[in-house]
């Protein structure tokens, strides 16, 4: 039996179903148990922030949100983050969900790799990204419990190295469209006037945090 607690768990729902079977045919083993740890921890991070949210939304979010980064749902010229939240919206308005719902993944997935924003949006935003920084960049990793972070690495095991497998496929994922890195000009900005600034590093964060593997 899961250890996840209930509130956590994934939805016992015919469109839950229906995304788990869409998203494990396309998406490898290391994305489908990643996102499905998104999923939990950004599950957990709205019962620790007492949000009211739809776990329906926030699975379809948590699932679709890198499928961008397969070649097959893949655009020449979009951000991954983008073509994911297409993938995810057509999915969603095919199986008869609104549009304002379909609007709202499609924004938690658009946004997802965009720090300092979601937070303060739909709590189906925000907590896409919440699952996302916690498992890949352990940024709030003290802020679940040693039991937490264990059912659901248990429901859905990390790689042994799965610092560098989740890099190495964000790598394969983006490197044909390199103009879609384009990203903070804040940071371009204060590195023009300051020789001496160091930006934060999205890898450096990964390889550093709390994480093990």
């Amino acid at each position: 039996m899961s250890g996840i607690v209930k509130d956590a768990a994934i939805p016992d729902s015919k469109l839950a179903r229906t995304i788990t079977e869409f998203i494990r045919d396309r998406e490898t083993e290391l994305l489908f148990n990643h996102s499905s740890r998104v999923y939990h921890f950004g599950a957990l991070a709205g019962l620790h922030r007492g949000l009211r949210f739809d776990r329906e939304l926030l699975y379809a979010g948590a699932m679709f949100h890198d499928i961008g980064l397969m070649p097959n749902h893949s655009s020449k010229d979009e951000r991954f983050e983008v073509d994911g939240a297409y993938a995810a919206r057509d999915f969603l308005r095919s199986q008869g969900i609104s549009e304002d719902d379909a609007y709202t993944v499609w924004t938690a997935i658009a946004l997802h790799t965009t720090p300092g924003v979601p937070q303060h949006m739909h709590p189906v935003v925000a907590l896409v990204t919440a699952g996302v920084e916690m498992d890949v960049l352990g940024l709030t990793y003290s802020q679940y419990t040693d039991a937490e972070r264990e059912a659901v690495v248990t429901e859905f095991p990390r790689t042994p190295k799965f610092k560098e497998d989740i890099i190495q496929a964000f790598y394969d994922g983006i490197k044909h469209k390199p103009d879609t890195t384009f990203g903070n000009v804040k940071a371009d900005v204060i590195a023009d006037k300051e020789p001496h600034f160091h930006r934060g590093n999205f890898c450096k964060v990964i390889r550093c945090s709390q994480w093990h593997g």
